[in-house]
């Protein structure tokens, strides 16, 4: 999610180090020192990174606190809600299947889940009465753009209009009503979510069954978890949100709750992870495939996740439809950016951060990680608090970053 020139100019309003001024780490003592000023200042309430090369680590840290009310510091092995970024998992799996001949990406989706033969398209919508017009798509929705978010589904954070919706007496919709006629326009929302289901209908297992044999095992992913084990729960972070869900507002700590048991599992959302957890499937994406001998992909699927699924479409900076859950997606490089298969594709190198063809997203509680494989350099960050896109979360993620790629730097000059 590489944050773009006329965003970060208001990103870096905010103070970066302790003296009030934006640092410049070039070492990892003054990395640690930026991210020590953003908890002190209560930009963030705690933070774990982790960054790596192909085959070492580069940096990672651990700062403030992981649950407040019971003075539980941060902690590396800290397990953090990861949210959307079960995507990209969810799409290595669906390409697993791809890999056997069991899906095809330009098969319609309802050849696998019946149910969607009967999508139907909004052909108004009105705001402020909620009445609506309904008629087919032109084209019926593909595998592949489940993959895209091209679908025409979205989300009630992305979209007023999946926000407002109400059925009608009578009316029920497993999915949708689409936005848009597939494949025509890019949408944040629930697509992926809906080949999770395709892979659960696939494979005759759980996801959760399905990524433990196929996905964290091999990649010794011993920390990802849809329901978190008893004997785990007390590494849970919290999950802060701005009172009154105001952007200048203070953030407030929400009591960690006993976790409910999931029996039904969502491909778009709903794993929990640590940062050594997650930056092994990000180095398994980086080295084509495989980690410490075990292959999860071919390096034509990684190949492929790399590559613009999308065409002429463009991601698009989406403006929030409920502020309380996110900010608007600044982050991205409106129209320009791409999407590969699970993955936001960045367009254009950015100064001191990223490459361009860098794989990249996040989830809604302010985590976030990027691919970079033309540096061979990967990184998380893991906050919890909401909103998504909080703009002191980005500043912390922008200080990172580049201080990553300086750290890096300085790294492949040592080592020549």
């Amino acid at each position: 999610m590489a944050i773009r020139p006329h965003v970060l100019a208001a990103l870096l309003a905010v103070p970066l180090s302790a003296a009030g001024t934006r640092s410049t780490p070039e070492t990892p003592g003054a990395l640690t020192a930026t991210l020590q000023a953003a908890v002190a200042r209560g930009d963030v309430p705690g933070v774990v990174v982790m960054a790596v090369a192909r085959d070492h680590v580069l940096y990672q840290g651990a700062f403030g606190t992981a649950d407040a009310a019971a003075g539980r510091a941060m902690t590396m092995d800290a397990i953090f809600q990861i949210a959307s970024m079960t995507k990209p998992i969810t799409s290595a799996a669906a390409l697993q299947l791809v890999e056997q001949h069991k899906l095809s990406l330009d098969d319609p989706a309802e050849k696998y889940l019946p149910e969607l033969a009967s999508l139907k398209v909004f052909d108004s919508f009105d705001a402020a009465t909620g009445a609506y017009t309904l008629r087919p798509p032109k084209t019926k929705v593909t595998v592949r753009q489940l993959f895209t978010h091209t679908s025409g589904l979205g989300y009630g954070f992305t979209s007023p209009v999946t926000r407002d919706f109400k059925p009608r007496a009578g009316e029920t919709y497993t999915d949708g009503p689409l936005l848009f006629d597939p494949g025509t326009q890019w949408m944040y929302g629930d697509s992926i979510g809906v080949l999770g289901r395709i892979v659960e209908k696939l494979s005759g297992q759980t996801l959760e069954d399905y990524f433990r044999e196929h996905i964290f095992t091999p990649l010794k992913m011993a920390d990802t978890f849809f329901n978190v084990p008893e004997a785990k729960q007390p590494r849970r972070v919290t999950v802060h949100g701005r009172q009154d869900g105001r952007a200048d507002a203070p953030l407030v700590e929400r009591p960690l709750q006993p976790q409910r048991p999931a029996t039904r599992f969502n491909g778009g959302g709903g794993l929990s992870s640590t940062a050594g957890d997650y930056i092994r499937f990000e180095r398994m994406i980086l080295n084509g495939g495989t980690l410490d001998g075990e292959r999860i992909l071919s390096a034509d699927s990684v190949a492929a996740m790399r590559r613009n699924q999308i065409g002429a479409v463009g991601v698009r900076a989406l403006k929030t439809a409920q502020p309380a859950l996110s900010m608007d997606f600044s982050f991205v490089d409106d129209g320009k950016d791409k999407w590969g298969l699970g993955f936001l594709i960045t367009s254009a190198h950015v100064a001191g951060k990223r490459s361009a063809g860098s794989l990249s997203w996040g989830g809604i509680d302010n985590t976030y990680f990027w691919i970079d494989p033309q540096r061979a350099v990967a990184g998380v960050i893991l906050m919890q608090f909401l909103p998504f896109a909080d703009t002191k979360a980005l500043a912390v993620y922008d200080a990172f970053e580049r201080g990553v790629y300086q750290l890096a730097s300085f790294d492949t000059l040592r080592t020549r």
